[in-house]
């Protein structure tokens, strides 16, 4: 074993029994017509955690439908802001109150670390308040300029029935990001989680129904992305699709909701470099980029999971590196101590592995780490924090999303070699840089093809800013006021003052 801080023990106790996670449809928790369900073994603690409902058709069909009703009469739709946002108010309550019972969840399905799961699901409040504020500031546009006997009028109308698919990484927060906003501008939702971490979702179900949302403005159904998530991406009673993902399946949905034209939003994969100038802090640029390829195991669409550094500091940048990830806390997730859990699948934890093997057979350095661990008592689906150096350009490490604790090291000559090579990549989801020159940075910022950049810091986010990506990164944007806009179609209301029409059609003379 490496020289890392491995932690086994935890004082924290195993559930006594899995939870047992039904879907939510028109108000009811209900379980599968036919009694199918799945099992979602802890990637950490190898015990059954959660046995969820899984839905097929009949489920999927009832919960659009119930979608549907809800939106066109008007029970959710036609409220006043006011109302509405009462409700999510009373949702970001119940959230925070039961921040430890969904965190421990959380932690025991996708194998993130206890205190990461806390600030997740706790801090999602923030965002159910946000988008509360945003239900009462729905607002268009007058015209008054068009003629002294018309008026001219923009309305802002949510735009029905939204169909919601999450991702396993981030169950609670991603949802977050969707849910209340969807519903904050009236609009009445069906929720896909992923199979592998559905149970804090399915905790959510309680929390909307004791906060009063009224029954079937806001829908769970648990399963597969087949045949769950194809209906909800083709059936015509849906009218927008709000996925987060890879890029393959976005694609995908992008197809299937072709057909019928539906709206679609997408957060995808991303490749995110962060670059280090030489005069920038470099303590704090390394101790930025060890949390950025770290955090949630570096299962994180965010993740820096490449820098491009200045030649002249690539080797004390890197050993600055280096050190700090050999004293990240690893282990048990259950742990408050623990900063890096456990990967979500075997599977996933081979595909990393591949990535890195890939890398050295291409001739790159494995600085740190590089295979996968077994930490005592609890198993070998861990994978050691990695740091490759002698990366290039070409390599499908620098170029494909590992998805993973694994950080790809470019170098650079010239601010122009810099940029070019951020922009060298498909994907456009988030940059940074790091520099005590403005005028580097700026100019960076104004010519990453990101959709965020993060300039002397990574992955501070907030409710009010934006969130999404360029190029194969996605389409759309998530929070902030233009997350809430992509759940508004906007109407032209055009009315003529008085009865001052000429008509079209002229009385012939007799």
């Amino acid at each position: 074993m490496l020289d890392m801080h491995v932690i086994s023990d935890t004082n924290t106790p195993l559930p006594a029994e899995p939870y047992h996670a039904r879907h939510f449809i028109d108000g009811k928790l209900v379980d599968s017509a036919d009694g199918a369900t799945t099992e979602r073994v802890s990637p950490s603690h190898g015990i059954v955690v959660s046995r969820a409902a899984r839905g097929g058709e009949a489920e999927t069909i009832r919960a659009i439908k119930a979608a549907r009703r809800a939106f066109d009469d008007g029970r959710w739709s036609r409220l006043s802001g006011k109302d509405r946002a009462k409700v999510l108010n009373r949702v970001a309550d119940l959230i925070e109150a039961n921040e430890e019972r969904l965190a421990i969840i959380e932690t025991l399905e996708s194998g993130k670390p206890i205190s990461q799961s806390r600030g997740e699901c706790g801090g999602a409040g923030d965002l159910w308040r946000y988008a509360a504020s945003l239900a009462r500031s729905v607002h268009g546009e007058s015209h008054n300029t068009l003629g002294e006997d018309i008026l001219g009028i923009v309305l802002k109308e949510p735009i029905g029935v939204v169909s919601i698919i999450t991702p396993w990484n981030f169950p609670f927060w991603i949802l977050s990001q969707k849910l209340p906003f969807a519903l904050a501008a009236g609009c009445t939702a069906v929720v896909k989680p992923s199979e592998m971490t559905p149970s804090t979702t399915a905790m959510l179900a309680e929390l909307l129904a004791e906060a009063g949302l009224p029954p079937g403005v806001c829908n769970i159904v648990l399963g597969h992305g087949d045949p769950v998530g194809s209906l909800m991406s083709t059936q015509e009673d849906v009218d927008m699709v709000t996925f987060t993902g890879s890029t393959a399946v976005g694609k995908t949905i992008t197809k299937a909701a072709g057909d019928s034209l539906k709206k679609v939003a997408l957060e995808l994969g991303g490749k995110n470099p962060q670059v280090i100038f030489p005069d920038a802090d470099l303590e704090g640029a390394a101790d930025a980029v060890t949390f950025g390829v770290h955090f949630n195991v570096g299962q994180c669409c965010n993740s820096s999971s490449r820098i491009i550094v200045h030649q002249d500091i690539a080797d004390d940048f890197v050993s600055r590196v280096v050190e700090l990830s050999r004293n990240v806390a690893f282990g048990n997730p259950l742990n408050p101590d623990t900063q890096v859990g456990a990967i979500v699948t075997p599977e996933h934890n081979d595909k990393i592995d591949s990535h890195v093997r890939a890398a050295v057979a291409a001739g790159a350095e494995v600085c740190l780490g590089g295979a996968s661990l077994t930490v005592p008592g609890l198993g070998d689906q861990f994978y050691q924090p990695t740091i490759i150096r002698g990366v290039t350009p070409d390599m499908a490490i620098a170029r494909e999303e590992v998805f993973g604790p694994v950080l790809s090291v470019l170098t650079f000559r010239t601010l122009e070699e810099a940029i070019a090579l951020t922009n060298d990549a498909s994907y456009g989801l988030s940059a940074g840089v790091w520099s005590d020159n403005v005028h580097t940075c700026l100019e960076f910022a104004r010519r990453a093809q990101a959709g965020t950049v993060w300039t002397n810091t990574w992955m501070d986010g907030f409710p009010e800013l934006a969130f999404g990506g360029v190029k194969q990164s996605g389409q759309g944007r998530e929070i902030g006021s233009y997350g809430f806009e992509e759940f508004l179609e906007v109407k032209s209301l055009v009315m003529r003052i008085g009865r001052t029409r000429e008509p079209w059609v002229k009385k012939r003379s007799p």
